[in-house]
């Protein structure tokens, strides 16, 4: 089976989460014998189609803008078996990228009219390739591929084989997925042998693929703390990855989230406590962490029997734990209270901060 795999994501290797998923859908066609040709769209020029109808009346079948669409992709999307395409969600569709890839495959019909299927079409050059669409979204619920779904089923009609859809896509990679990840990924490669050996993906792999990645809920809070931070920071996600900038918690349960994300577990496999926080100035309340060798529990409200109590503003602490300030210092020039077992507080920053 000869597959060209399209990837319309402007993003690079390590940024672009369509290409990751791509990757291991590619991967596993590979395994069942494929040979698939991958394309990064970013890296062609592939301009948009100016509806000037040459390749229907001067130049039949060819297309009259010269770029790398009409002198290699094309050709190459006439000579595969399948295409997949992969794209971000945009507007709930294909992106700019694609759909102008899309649009300059117009040569392969003819301009007449015919009527198949209860609707009017233009007759073929030649069949086209079956088609696999591709997509990652940002939003948790499947439900936001459902346009682009409709789209790709009125366009490929009975030569879609599959449309394998990722939502939550930017959590992979990051420790909030570290549970399902590599369950997604060992699925979307089962999917791409599938395609190859059946020509459909089973229901069961579909569900792995678009499985929860974590709580709705943390993926929520913890995206708007990481988008205020960028805004505060005046940088894009990218800019603050780079820096380490660690995403300020807004609220009390945001802290929650963060600490149980930033958690390190091989460096408490020899740590039992309770730290106890007793939040004042904007935020106001209480919460505890409760470390047990290697596991943590954040709970909001007072512990029992806490080894640890931190009483501080919450925007002081904050500032600590994004490292805007320095813990220590701050705690000698008394903008913070710790009592108890003080080996757990200078223990914080192996502890946190994965």
């Amino acid at each position: 089976m000869k597959v060209l795999a399209v990837n319309s994501s402007a993003r690079s290797e390590g940024e672009s989460k369509t290409a990751l998923m791509l990757g291991h859908l590619v991967a596993g066609m590979r395994e069942a014998g494929a040979d698939v040709d991958v394309v990064n769209l970013r890296e062609k020029t592939v301009k948009h189609c100016i509806g000037c109808y040459s390749c229907w009346t001067k130049t039949p079948g060819v297309c009259a803008l010269k770029d790398g669409m009409t002198t290699e992709l094309f050709p190459k999307w006439l000579a595969a078996d399948l295409v997949v395409y992969a794209t971000p969600l945009f507007h709930y569709t294909v992106n700019a990228t694609m759909k102008a890839f899309i649009e300059r495959t117009l040569p392969y019909v003819r301009p007449f009219f015919e009527q198949r299927e209860g609707r009017t079409v233009h007759p073929r050059r030649q069949d086209p390739p079956r088609a696999v669409v591709l997509s990652v979204a940002g939003f948790p619920e499947k439900t936001v591929f459902d346009q682009l779904s409709s789209y790709v089923n009125f366009l490929y009609g009975h030569g879609l084989l599959a449309e394998i859809y990722r939502p939550a896509a930017e959590s992979l990679g990051h420790p909030m997925a570290r549970e399902t990840q590599d369950d997604i990924f060992d699925a979307t490669r089962e999917a791409g042998k599938q395609l190859v050996t059946s020509g459909r993906v089973s229901e069961e792999t579909q569900t792995r693929i678009t499985q929860p990645i974590g709580d709705p809920e943390v993926f929520r809070r913890i995206g708007n703390a990481m988008w205020k931070t960028c805004i505060a920071e005046g940088m894009t996600p990218r800019e603050l990855r780079q820096k380490g900038i660690i995403p300020r918690p807004d609220s009390i349960r945001s802290f929650m989230d963060l600490m149980r994300i930033g958690f390190n577990p091989q460096k408490a496999e020899d740590t039992q406590g309770t730290l106890q926080f007793v939040f004042s100035g904007t935020e106001e309340g209480s919460c505890y962490l409760a470390i047990d060798h290697g596991t943590i529990q954040a709970v909001e409200g007072t512990a029992e029997k806490p080894d640890l109590t931190v009483e501080a503003p919450f925007e002081v602490w904050m500032d600590i734990v994004t490292r805007k300030a320095d813990g220590q210092k701050m705690f000698m020039d008394q903008k913070y209270r710790a009592v108890g077992d003080l080996s757990l507080l200078m223990k914080m920053g192996q502890l946190f901060g994965k």
